[in-house]
């Protein structure tokens, strides 16, 4: 007789002690989702940044080896594989001199600026170079 009441007190916390495991368990499984929904966005940002330094690397390139030239400021929505990107290109002249004092002509500072779009909000980054032009 005496067996009952101790069984009546330890059957609600087996109970309790399953639904603690659960909640425990399922508190984890959604910080573990929070996890993965972050990776996604650092993987996204990293895809949109390294096609931006590409595209950013291909115009540099092309400036160099004067295949592309400009004289004002220009602004260009690239396509392909870097859609959604924009591109600016400034140019600014350098007043420089060489130790004989005299000006060195044909040496500009080129700013090029790739621009995109992302859920996190605009996001940019910025390439400084000189090139020696011939006018």
């Amino acid at each position: 007789m005496n067996k009952r009441p101790f069984l009546r007190r330890t059957a609600g916390f087996l109970l309790l002690e399953t639904m603690i495991g659960v909640m425990v368990f399922a508190l984890g499984v959604l910080a573990l989702a929070r996890c993965v929904e972050q990776c996604i966005h650092v993987e996204t940002a990293k895809v949109w940044d390294e096609r931006a330094r590409v595209a950013l690397e291909n115009r540099m390139a092309e400036i160099e080896a004067g295949a592309v030239f400009f004289k004002t400021a220009k602004e260009e929505k690239l396509k392909g594989m870097f859609e959604g990107i924009t591109l600016v290109q400034t140019r600014s002249p350098l007043k420089l001199q060489d130790e004989n004092k005299q000006e060195l002509v044909g040496l500009f500072q080129i700013r090029l600026e790739a621009a995109w779009q992302e859920p996190a909000g605009k996001q940019s980054k910025e390439l400084t170079f000189y090139v020696l032009q011939k006018n």
